[in-house]
């Protein structure tokens, strides 16, 4: 649904000072005491609301929704009410609950983004009341409260700005913006005007980074714009993952077909009666015969191993750099179709950055070398307020340490050059004219006039130009023309343009000050700056392309900036102009008209919080897996909407973590392909040990049916239950920590309806158990066809034994054929995989024991069996194999 911005508070910057005033019922001394206390009585605190929380038994209890394990606490009734199998029941239940516990420790909710956000709030505001100035804590303002900023504090509220000095606030966090936005008093338009450019607004936890201003608190709490964004976030529905859909749709089939297999055979055996017994003891027997063969035909460790194998995964991923919050993320990034990602600090280093200079008529790289006498070096440095601290980090505007940056890039010593030449005054940024100056003391006892600012407005005052390191010249219009030429065409490649000045003069003005000092300038050149693509963003931009993920950039930045950037990472193509979307030109789109447009766009602009999750919703009303990724306080609602939220662990807030599925320990975009990888490989291992326990319990029914038909002896309750304990668990677990097929980053993403079945695997489980149990039939009609004992009764024990050691066996065997699904076990290395061989040993000698080991004969009603009968066990084992590898071979050689 299209999310529409409250408009009761959206348009506070188009209202007059004299206006505001009123409307609040204000003045510049700010509110008396008495009317801040009756509204702080009316309105509530200045605070964040907190959504309806979940005590820890309701959370645990939720893990009890789950459809397959519904299925399994009902085995575990039914083996225990009915089969009075109570130690089998009692597994299950463990089972069950290890499971549920894991969950509840496992999965962040989204408090966890509120509390992040209130902690982001500054505790305290300077506040006029009663016309003095006081500091009070900011859940005591109120609406008409007069707030003064300066440089270092975080904004306490949603704040329109009446007056302003110099003042820039950095809001990437809330809107994407890459550097701090220039802020002004000015009225702006009475029209919709997007969060960024809204320049005499200051928003709740934003941060002062330069000036000083005074505003009016026009919204508090819930009704600020980041009161906004924890709302969204508290009203986000939690997406059930391809994995609890696929696990939810197996687990409601599997228990119909168990249903209805469990009434067959009882009815068949009611109807055959071969032991001729009295109807209400058959009944019971058949009774207990159909349920042992449902409980047995549940794979009740299905749950448990799926988690296990996430969990394994998890610990892949971490050591990778990818920091899994909720389990099931882990395969839901083996299904993603598209990559919503934010721009700054996401596929950017949110860090401006010189790119280009144009000095002496040329243009040129900032990687070449450039000489400490040539004088743009000097004035980017100079005319500049950054301060270098003593282990060498830079502190100030980003802008400006970038530029300070380069000059330690090319072995400028700054702060030399800078106690040779002093500044001895200076004339501060003003946001109207654009320009920064400062006068420096030179050895000669003249002075240096360095300064810095916007193109159009430095032009204005210049008169000369550096024509060449050794010549100055008077600046004429077709040097004007040329440089304002090579000024668009930085623009035009979103570069941010500084131009550079300077001057000596023989003493200092009496009066310093715009007028006096930024005239007769000499023009030394142009800086431009980018805040750059990640270096290895390009190539995974590509790496996600390859294997059919479509990458889209969001950003709350310009629309020339993220169109530039998106075409270098290779977003997008140079002439994909319709591929470019605003937010603004968004809000003109009704859902059923985006709908129909939602796949031509692959870049956002100017985007807002509500812009981002209708952006997500869209997609996955498509049908399509989305990963939403963002560092900001402004990602947060997307990031809890989309099917997997991926979060940055270095620059991203605390409120985009806590709303986040996955994090990214190195905010490295590649790191995201490689956690799809890895959750490709999770979802492939997984089908592998699907495969393997319905296989398995498909030739367990298919037995059990066909010698209740036959009339023959059945294998019993507490037999078919050890073959699941001993052969399910351990081969299962170790499937899941199978190495990476070949190729598996070259297929098309397997999206949301894809299914454990799909890929072959369900006409793979359905031939492959139904051999299964036609091999162990086959071993049961051997042994009673042609006895070793001449007694019946040893004849029909020693054939169950053997039936029951085959249908065991066999199951080992048959782990190696599900390795790969159409590959031959030979060339996927079917003993590379050390905890598999574990496991394998570790059942066999399971199975083996009921049988050799004194004791457990009678625990277990078999018998002792002598060499030709395990030949003949072993061998069926061996058949499994062939035969399968030989099914293999034929698909290889007919499939396209």
């Amino acid at each position: 649904m299209k999310q529409v911005e409250n408009k009761k508070f959206s348009r506070y910057y188009a209202l007059s000072k004299g206006s505001l005033l009123s409307k609040f019922k204000t003045s510049e001394d700010g509110l008396s005491n008495q009317q801040a206390a009756k509204l702080l009585k009316e309105n509530g605190p200045n605070a964040l609301a907190q959504g309806k929380r979940k005590n820890l038994i309701q959370r645990f209890l939720d893990q009890f929704k789950d459809f397959m394990i519904i299925v399994l606490l009902a085995a575990a009734l039914i083996s225990g009410l009915v089969a009075k199998e109570w130690a089998d029941a009692a597994l299950i239940l463990a089972v069950v609950i290890i499971n549920a516990i894991f969950g509840v420790f496992q999965e962040s909710k989204a408090e966890e983004a509120i509390d992040a956000l209130k902690e982001m709030s500054t505790p305290e505001a300077h506040v006029r009341r009663n016309g003095k100035l006081e500091t009070i804590s900011s859940e005591d303002l109120v609406v008409g409260d007069v707030v003064l900023l300066e440089a270092g504090d975080i904004v306490p509220a949603d704040i329109r700005l009446l007056d302003s000095a110099s003042m820039k606030i950095e809001e990437s966090a809330l809107t994407g913006e890459s550097v701090p936005v220039e802020k002004s008093a000015e009225v702006l338009a009475d029209e919709d005007i997007p969060l960024g450019d809204r320049k005499n607004m200051a928003y709740m936890n934003s941060n002062v980074t330069y000036g000083r201003g005074v505003g009016i608190v026009v919204s508090i709490g819930m009704d600020t714009q980041v009161g906004q964004i924890a709302g969204m976030i508290n009203r986000a529905e939690d997406i059930g993952t391809p994995l609890q859909d696929n696990l939810n749709s197996l687990g409601k089939t599997l228990t119909w077909l168990i249903l209805v297999i469990a009434a067959v055979i009882f009815a068949v055996g009611i109807f055959n009666n071969h032991d001729g017994l009295p109807m209400n003891e058959l009944v019971i027997n058949m009774l207990l015969v159909a349920i042992s063969l449902a409980v047995a035909a549940i794979p009740e460790g299905l749950p448990a191993i799926v988690t296990i194998i996430l969990a394994l995964g998890t610990t892949r991923m971490a050591k990778r750099k990818a920091l899994v919050r909720k389990l099931p993320a882990v395969e839901t990034l083996g299904s993603t179709e598209i990559v919503a990602s934010d721009k700054t600090g996401t596929l950017t280093q949110n860090k401006m950055t010189v790119e280009k200079i144009y000095q002496y008529g040329k243009l040129q790289d900032a990687s070449e070398p450039i000489s400490d006498a040539d004088k743009v070096l000097q004035v980017m440095t100079f005319s500049n307020d950054t301060k270098i601290q003593s282990d060498g980090t830079l502190v100030g505007d980003p802008t400006e340490t970038a530029l300070v940056q380069f000059g330690f890039d090319h072995d400028y010593q700054v702060e030399d050059e800078l106690v040779k030449e002093p500044r001895v005054a200076e004339v501060p940024f003003d946001s109207e004219r654009k320009l920064m100056s400062t006068i420096h003391q030179l050895p000669n006892s003249k002075y240096l006039v360095a300064v810095k600012g916007a193109p159009d407005m430095l032009l204005q005052r210049v008169t000369k130009i550096q024509a060449t390191p050794g010549e100055v010249r008077d600046f004429t219009e077709a040097d004007e023309t040329e440089i304002l030429k090579q000024n668009k065409n930085m623009a035009v490649q979103a570069l941010r343009v500084l131009a550079m000045g300077y001057k000596i003069v023989d003493q200092i003005p009496t009066t310093v000050d715009s007028d006096t000092v930024e005239n007769d300038l000499i023009f030394a050149g142009l800086i431009g700056m980018i805040d750059p693509e990640r270096p290895e963003a390009a190539q995974a931009v590509a790496d996600a392309k390859k294997a059919g993920i479509r990458p889209i950039m969001i950003t709350g930045d310009h629309q020339d900036t993220a169109e530039a950037i998106a075409k270098r990472l290779g977003i997008i193509k140079p002439g994909d102009d319709g591929a470019v979307i605003t937010g603004a030109q968004l809000d003109q789109l009704s859902d059923e008209e985006f709908d129909k447009k939602v796949q031509q766009y692959s870049v956002y602009a100017r985007v807002s919080p509500e812009h981002k999750v209708r952006i997500v919703s869209a997609w996955q009303d498509k049908g399509k897996v989305v990963a939403m990724t963002g560092d900001g306080v402004n990602d947060a609602p997307a990031l809890k909407s989309a099917d997997i939220g991926i979060g940055m662990g270095i620059t991203g807030t605390e409120v985009s973590k806590g709303a986040s599925d996955m994090v990214l320990a190195d905010d490295n975009f590649a790191t995201i392909i490689v956690a799809v990888e890895e959750g490709r490989k999770v979802f492939s291992n997984i089908q592998k040990s699907i495969q393997y326990l319905l296989s398995a319990n498909l030739g367990e029914v298919l037995t059990l049916f066909m010698m209740t038909l036959l009339g023959w002896d059945i294998l019993l309750p507490v037999q078919l239950l050890w073959i699941n304990l001993a052969t399910d668990t351990f081969p299962a677990i170790a499937l899941g920590v199978e190495p990476t097929e070949p190729g598996i980053m070259d297929r098309k993403p397997r999206g949301r309806k894809s299914s454990f079945l799909g890929g072959g695997i369900g006409s793979s489980i359905v031939y492959q158990g139904i051999l299964e149990g036609l091999i162990t039939l086959g071993v049961y009609g051997l042994a009673i066809t042609f006895p070793v004992h001449t007694a019946n009764a040893a004849m029909h024990a020693d054939a169950l034994t053997m039936a029951y050691a085959t249908l065991a066996l066999i199951q080992l065997f048959h782990a190696f054929n599900v390795k790969s699904t159409y590959q031959s076990i030979f060339k996927v290395h079917p003993f590379k995989n050390k905890m598999f061989n574990i496991g394998v040993a570790t059942s066999f000698i399971m199975v083996a024991a009921t049988i050799l080991v004194p004791g457990f004969n009678g625990l277990f009603h078999v018998t002792e069996l002598n060499l030709l009968q395990w030949s003949i066990v072993l061998g069926a084992g061996v058949l499994m194999v062939l035969i399968v590898e030989i099914v293999k071979s034929f698909q290889r050689r007919t499939s396209k």
